[in-house]
C-alpha cells in the first residue's frame, strides 16, 4: 500500500515536515509495511519557501537586509540543492511581520529587502526563482524593489526619488539597469486585483497596513502615476492585468520589472515538489492543515491535491485541527473524508501542545479503518 503524505502546516503548532512526521507514526503503527512517501506542502504562502527547499534537497540561507522601514534586519531565503533555483517569500524582509502596529505605514514601507534578497540569489548563479509575495507591508508597486536592482527613479528635476509608496507621485522618469536580469521568475499569488482604483491594491489592502482614508488617496495616485509611466515609456500597460494589485502592487512590479510570469500559489508548489510523479501508484493521499473552513474551497492547497488526485481516481482523506465544512463542503473540495484530530474538549493552547499525538493517533484509526489487516 502506497501511501503519499501531502499535508501543509497545522499553524501554530506542526510545521508540514511535522505533520508527515506524526502521521508516518500512525502508519507505521496500524500498516507497518506501508511505503510511505512524505511530501510536505504549503500553499504559495508562509513556509512555502522552506517546505521548497526542503523538497529540493537545498539550503536555507540568512543575509542582512533593510526591513519595510528599511532598518537592519537578517532575513532568510531557501537555495536548491543545485544552485539553480531560489525559493524567496517578500514577507521575510518586506513583510508586517516585521513591523509593531505602531510602526505600520504603506507611506513610509519600501521593498527594498525584498530585492535585496533577490539580488543575493542573482549573484549566486540561480536561474529560477520563485517568489512569494504574500503577507506584505508595502504599497509601492516593486519600486523598492527594483532600487535594489539597479532601477532609477527620478523626479521632474532629474532627481533621485526616494523608492517608497509615497514617493510613487513624485516620479517622471524611470531608467532601467544597464543589465537586466537573466532568469525565469514564478510568482506565487493567489488574488486578482488590478493595480489601482476602488478593487486596487490601496483601496482593498492599505488599510491593513495602517493606511487612513488620505494615505489610500495618494497610494492610489501614485500606483496609477507609475503605471502610466510605465505605458509612456515602455508600452507596458499593467492596470488591469489580475494580481497586478497583488502585495501592495508588487503583482505588478514583478511583470514588469523581473519580467516575472503570475501563478497560483498551489500550482507553483506542486510544480515545484514534482507532486504528480509522487502521485503515481498512489493508493491513499493523506493531507491536512490546522481549519478547513470556506477559504479551504477557495482554490488553497486541500482543494489542489484533491482536484489531481482525482483525476487517477486516488481516494483523498484531509485531516484538521477544525473541521468547519459540511458533508456538502466536503464533497465539493473533491475529498474522500476530512477528520478532525481533536477527540474532546480542551484548551487552544492544550491542542496545539498536543497536535503531534492527535495527528498521530486520528492516522492510526484511519489507517485501521482502512487496512484489512485488523489484528
Amino acid at each position: 500500500m502506497k501511501i503519499l503524505l501531502a499535508p501543509d502546516k497545522f499553524k501554530g503548532s506542526l510545521t508540514a515536515r511535522q505533520v508527515c512526521d506524526s502521521m508516518t507514526q500512525g502508519i507505521r503503527l496500524a500498516h507497518s509495511d506501508a511505503d510511505i512517501v512524505a511530501l510536505p506542502m504549503a500553499d504559495g504562502g508562509e513556509g512555502t519557501a522552506e517546505v521548497l527547499t526542503l523538497a529540493t534537497g537545498g539550503e536555507w540561507l540568512t543575509i542582512p537586509v533593510l526591513d519595510p522601514l528599511e532598518r537592519p534586519v537578517q532575513a532568510s531565503y531557501g537555495i536548491s540543492s543545485g544552485h539553480q533555483t531560489a525559493f524567496i517569500e517578500m514577507s521575510q524582509a518586506s513583510g508586517l511581520r516585521l513591523l509593531q502596529r505602531s510602526e505600520y505605514n504603506p507611506l513610509k514601507a519600501s521593498t527594498f529587502g525584498t530585492g535585496q534578497l533577490i539580488l543575493d540569489a542573482v549573484q549566486r548563479g540561480v536561474t529560477h526563482m520563485v517568489l512569494g509575495i504574500g503577507g506584505s507591508a508595502t504599497n509601492d508597486a516593486g519600486i523598492g524593489m527594483a532600487a535594489a536592482l539597479g532601477w532609477q527613479f527620478l523626479n521632474e528635476k532629474g532627481e533621485p526619488v526616494h523608492a517608497n509608496g509615497g514617493n510613487l507621485s513624485l516620479i517622471s522618469r524611470i531608467i532601467p539597469p544597464a543589465s537586466p536580469l537573466r532568469l525565469t521568475i514564478d510568482v506565487a499569488c493567489d488574488v486578482t486585483n488590478p493595480l489601482f482604483g476602488p478593487n486596487g491594491a490601496a483601496f482593498i489592502y492599505g488599510p491593513q497596513k495602517g493606511a487612513s482614508p488620505d494615505d489610500i488617496e495618494t497610494l492610489d495616485q501614485g500606483l496609477r502615476r507609475l503605471a502610466g509611466l510605465i505605458h509612456e515609456q515602455f508600452g507596458v500597460d499593467l492596470a488591469e492585468v489580475p494580481g497586478a494589485g497583488a502585495a501592495g502592487g508588487l503583482g505588478a512590479g514583478a511583470l514588469f520589472f523581473l519580467n516575472a510570469t503570475l501563478k497560483e500559489g498551489v500550482k507553483v508548489v506542486m510544480e515545484q515538489t514534482h507532486f504528480v510523479d509522487h502521485l503515481r501508484d498512489a493508493d491513499l493521499v493523506l493531507t491536512g492543515e490546522g481549519k478547513i473552513d470556506n477559504q479551504t474551497l477557495q482554490g488553497k492547497l486541500i482543494n489542489g491535491i484533491a482536484l489531481e488526485a482525482k483525476k487517477s481516481g486516488i481516494p483523498v482523506v484531509a485531516l484538521c485541527g477544525t473541521l468547519d465544512a459540511n458533508p456538502q463542503d466536503i464533497r465539493a473540495l473533491g475529498l474522500t473524508a476530512a477528520f478532525s484530530v481533536l477527540t474532546h474538549p480542551q484548551s487552544l493552547d492544550e491542542a496545539l501542545a498536543n497536535a503531534s499525538e492527535a495527528v498521530s493517533h486520528t492516522t492510526f484509526n484511519l489507517l485501521r479503518l482502512l487496512s484489512r489487516n485488523t489484528d
